[in-house]
């Protein structure tokens, strides 16, 4: 009884970590599409700052495939698709949680047809540049901006930023377990 008081006592304190993440897009991750989309949306968990969301578009070749500056409303940031050959397109999103750690990912669709040659709108913009990784000092630097590389972004293999709450609450049980049992120890 002494532990369940100890463990509830701690759960009030662990801190309530804001990481923001991907809850769905259009086209879906891993979608097969015949007919290339006017834009693609991505939707997030948290509202989105535009000033720390960079996202980008690239098909096939890694050749830019984003037709215009993203627009954001709330949760949601859509970037105008304009689409070349047939193949898989990837779009990278590095957006800022609440408690300023990045999350990276992307999505990545298959258009089965194609157009010949890119649209004329697909002149590549600042936004739709590819985004480099952020280093440790520059994360925790306010107004630091990663600068910008000619790849996509790169792949999430896992969210590398992951939550310190649960390494508290994992501590904070085994601390409380510990009294207990230390307790009890004493009281035989």
């Amino acid at each position: 009884m002494g532990a369940a008081l100890g463990v509830s006592l701690l759960l009030p304190a662990a801190p309530a970590v804001a990481h923001n993440s991907l809850t769905g897009s259009n086209p879906a991750d891993g979608a097969r599409v015949a007919t290339a989309p006017a834009q693609v949306e991505l939707r997030f968990l948290s509202k989105l700052d535009p000033a720390t969301t960079r996202i980008t578009v690239v098909g096939p070749g890694q050749v830019p495939a984003a037709g215009g500056e993203p627009r954001f409303t709330g949760n949601r940031v859509r970037v105008p698709f304009a689409p070349g050959p047939a193949g898989e397109y990837i779009v990278g999103y590095r957006v800022a949680s609440g408690d300023g750690h990045p999350v990276r990912g992307e999505v990545t669709f298959t258009l089965t047809t194609g157009v010949s040659s890119p649209a004329p709108s697909a002149t590549p913009s600042a936004s739709a540049s590819p985004v480099a990784p952020t280093t440790p000092a520059q994360a925790g630097t306010p107004g630091a901006s990663a600068p910008t590389t000619t790849g996509p972004a790169p792949a999430a293999a896992g969210n590398q930023d992951t939550p310190v709450w649960p390494w508290l609450l994992g501590a904070g049980l085994a601390v409380a377990l510990g009294g207990a049992l230390l307790l009890r120890r004493r009281r035989s």
